[in-house]
């Protein structure tokens, strides 16, 4: 195949027809949100368990809205991260994979969002109570958070600029 336009086998130094691509794109697509997945889902059951614990009802408000605004976020991600599967499931068979793969690449960025969300939220929420101290509590979640911006969305962006890959 001699394609040569925008996204096309030769612009990714590989020959092979949109649908193989498509399907190779899927796959990776399908091992990247396997990792995320379990993280908030394992995130998530443990917050949802902490409202049952007896330390729950002494904490103070903030910090138990801190925990609800950490949960919903956590359903959030979960969600984002779920979605792809249910969304290959309803399209199987009605060769939209194209379509599916840049769908399910926007529920992962949305659901690493979440993810990165929740896990300083769980955090600030961690740190409040193990220290003792609010403004070391928002200190080191707010470090946290900075180190997932960088490593997870500006780094990335960073090395396709170097690259002089085009954005998508």
């Amino acid at each position: 195949m001699t394609d040569q336009g925008p996204g096309g086998p030769a612009a990714s130094g590989r020959h092979e027809t949109p649908q193989q691509r498509a399907d190779r794109l899927w796959n990776e697509t399908l091992q990247e949100v396997r990792v995320a997945q379990t993280g908030a889902q394992i995130l998530f059951g443990f917050l949802v368990g902490v409202a049952f614990t007896p330390r729950f009802a002494a904490l103070p408000d903030f910090d138990r809205n801190l925990y609800v605004v950490a949960v919903l976020l956590g359903a959030v991600a979960t969600g984002a991260l779920v979605a792809p599967v249910a969304f290959h499931r309803f399209l199987t068979g009605h060769g939209l994979k194209p379509e599916l793969v840049r769908v399910a690449g926007r529920l992962i960025a949305v659901g690493l969002v979440a993810l990165a969300l929740t896990i300083t939220a769980a955090l600030l929420l961690l740190l409040r109570t193990a220290t003792g101290d609010a403004a070391l509590a928002w200190t080191l979640s707010g470090v946290v958070f900075a180190w997932f911006t960088a490593t997870w969305f500006v780094l990335p962006q960073v090395v396709l600029r170097r690259a002089g890959a085009p954005r998508r």
